[in-house]
């Protein structure tokens, strides 16, 4: 299904009109409306004269999330305090968080591009869905709620924890999906197997995660334990929350609301515009927003970009599975190291939970390196040996991907504390020492 097919089947001339059109309007507000904005733009040496369409993007400098931090909380925002109907906030738990104001126009425009997602889910008036997503500051919850009833389906706003009413609620309403992190969607459906309701007495059949990385590996172990599908929704606060981008039918690639968010990918290290299908950090400019327009703007997100029409009938850009952040990179002994590779290994070893947690340190000049992983219950024993060869085994399998040796610590499942809302997997100690 589609939800707005002259958009997301639109010819790729026809979206560069669009898109040329829609920034020389969105240059023209925040250049005329936003001093920090027109500032930089003068510092660059350019003028909203300068661009005429959408190649000339290239010509604008970058804005990141420190620009929003700097500006805290609405020294960015290109409309009047008048014109702004809510404010969201990132999920951070240090520092500032980051504030973005929306105006009654985006969040229209964000009801559309969920719907948009849903829609691609095969999702419809007729459905529950239930919105396990934090709600409050997080946009995940108000963000997914919204979309929901765009589409004209019933929404339960559980928000996340209280896990058994969760799952009650699911089984007694005859809920057909749920909307939350991939994390507590794996805490769910390890909590169902131990309810008194059997997985087939349930109604669930579509997943909608996102609000973090998230690989094939875990996808497969969701999919198998809750017996659904489980789908891809990408978003971020300061662009627009859930509704980004999505996922169709065909799982090839996360197709991204490119009318609304035009995406680029750059070198991270030079800001040079790498070419279609190469990997490279993902900047978005928001074409249509008006609260809080972001031009340029870096989401040390790693991935890389197809134009190729979808099987699905859909002309919008695929972007590929985001498995990682540049400032999610951990440097150990030299060597970088991504969680999701960390996780992808573990997903797919039979004997081990998918929940771990890494530990990095600095111990006599050398950098350390251990992981906790969960042992599943009937492979988890008293006998040293077994457990020595679980090690091992797993040790192996990290350091032939990572190119690491890394500290395996096995320990009894549930013993790692679970997450209602976006995951935390990684301590380093290193920038306490530095």
């Amino acid at each position: 299904m589609i939800w707005n097919e002259t958009v997301e089947c639109m010819s790729r001339e026809e979206m560069r009109k669009l898109q040329s059109l829609r920034l020389k309007r969105v240059i023209e507000r925040v250049y005329h409306n936003c001093e920090p904005y027109r500032k930089r733009m003068q510092a660059a040496g350019v003028t909203p004269e300068d661009i005429k369409d959408i190649k000339d993007i290239v010509k604008l400098p970058f804005s990141s999330k420190k620009d929003l931090r700097d500006y805290y909380p609405f020294g960015l925002l290109s409309a009047p305090m008048s014109e702004i109907v809510r404010v969201h906030a990132s999920s951070g738990t240090t520092g500032k968080p980051i504030v973005v104001g929306l105006t009654n126009n985006d969040l229209a425009v964000w009801k559309e591009v969920g719907a948009r997602c849903l829609t691609a889910y095969g999702l419809g008036q007729n459905d529950i869905v239930q919105v396990s997503y934090g709600y409050g500051l997080f946009t995940g919850g108000l963000g997914a709620h919204s979309a929901v009833e765009n589409i004209g389906a019933t929404v339960i706003p559980m928000s996340s924890g209280n896990t058994q009413k969760q799952i009650m609620m699911m089984h007694d309403l005859g809920v057909k999906a749920l909307a939350a992190t991939p994390s507590y969607a794996m805490y769910l459906a390890e909590a169902m197997e131990s309810s008194p309701y059997k997985r087939e007495e349930f109604n669930l059949r579509v997943g909608v995660f996102g609000a973090e990385p998230w690989t094939e590996a875990m996808r497969r172990e969701i999919e198998a334990k809750m017996g659904i599908k489980a789908y891809d929704i990408y978003g971020l606060t300061e662009i627009m929350g859930p509704g980004v981008g999505y996922e169709c039918e065909c799982q090839c690639g996360t197709h991204l609301n490119e009318d609304h968010f035009y995406p680029e990918i750059i070198d991270p290290e030079t800001g040079e515009p790498l070419p279609e299908g190469v990997e490279g950090e993902l900047v978005f400019t928001t074409l249509t927003k008006e609260g809080m327009p972001l031009i340029r703007f870096r989401t040390r997100d790693l991935t890389a970009l197809h134009y190729e029409r979808c099987s699905c009938g859909r002309t919008l850009v695929r972007m590929d599975k985001i498995m990682g952040r540049c400032d999610d990179m951990l440097i150990i002994r030299g060597v970088n190291v991504f969680p999701s590779q960390v996780e992808s290994v573990i997903c797919e070893l039979e004997e081990f939970e998918p929940f771990f947690f890494i530990t990095v340190d600095r111990v006599n000049n050398t950098d350390t390196f251990e992981i906790m992983v969960e042992v599943k219950q009937e492979y988890y024993t008293d006998d040293m040996r077994s457990m020595m060869e679980l090690k091992k085994k797993i040790a192996h399998k990290i350091q032939s991907v990572v190119g690491i040796q890394p500290d395996i610590r096995l320990v009894e499942p549930r013993t790692i504390e679970r997450s209602e809302g976006k995951v935390k997997r990684v301590l380093d100690k290193r920038v306490f020492k530095n």
